[in-house]
């Protein structure tokens, strides 16, 4: 009988590790605190400082391929940034810009008209009475380490606050701040085929249910 694969979406909270142990001297909080499904991973990761979805699984083979370069799907994120960015910076961002020692990728950027709906942060941002912030939505596919910080920092727009919402066709919708839940098996056939795998490969798994915790 073919092993049951699972596959999880966490809402990652500020402060918390994208990995199960912290040997630190001074231990942070990581999943562990969270997720009590054994043998789980994360696909790519989030800083301790970012927020949102988050994608585990047992399934090394969807994990490597959601992983290699040509098969990176496009992940969205709600930006909170110092000031108020006009269209060239706007622009530059969709264009591509160079961080260090490589350019990144066109992205899909637009403002957001309002804030997002979102809980709130612990600990808040800290505000800086004379300046103003606005939210943008960027869309990317790539994830180089702490690339969406870096990327408005270059057109001189400090990150505040980074929120992944969506991974391809997975969003954080119905989820609070440190909760998780299964795939539904719409979400979990739609990473399949976003994957290149199909109804029969040996990468799909068994039907799992549905389960949340706090």
């Amino acid at each position: 009988m073919a092993k049951s694969r699972r596959y999880l979406l966490f809402y990652k909270p500020y402060g918390v590790l994208c990995q199960f142990e912290d040997r630190s001297e001074s231990p942070r909080p990581t999943l562990k605190g969270y997720i009590d499904v054994p043998r789980v991973y994360p696909v790519g990761r989030l800083d301790r400082d970012s927020e949102g979805l988050l994608l585990l699984t047992d399934n090394g083979t969807l994990q490597n391929r959601l992983l290699e370069p040509r098969y990176r799907k496009p992940k969205t994120y709600w930006v909170q940034v110092e000031g108020v960015p006009d269209e060239a910076a706007l622009e530059a961002l969709r264009q591509g810009v160079t961080i260090r020692d490589y350019r990144t990728r066109p992205a899909d950027v637009r403002r957001l008209d309002r804030e997002p709906d979102l809980p709130p942060r612990d600990p808040p941002i800290r505000f800086r009475k004379n300046v103003p912030t606005t939210w943008i939505e960027l869309v990317i596919t790539e994830g180089r380490n702490r690339q969406v910080r870096r990327m408005t920092a270059a057109v001189g727009f400090p990150t505040l606050r980074l929120v992944r919402v969506a991974i391809a066709n997975l969003t954080i919708d119905a989820l609070e701040p440190g909760q998780w839940r299964d795939l539904t098996d719409a979400e979990r056939d739609g990473l399949h085929r976003l994957c290149g795998f199909t109804a029969s490969s040996p990468a799909a798994p068994r039907r799992s249910r549905s389960r949340r915790r706090r």
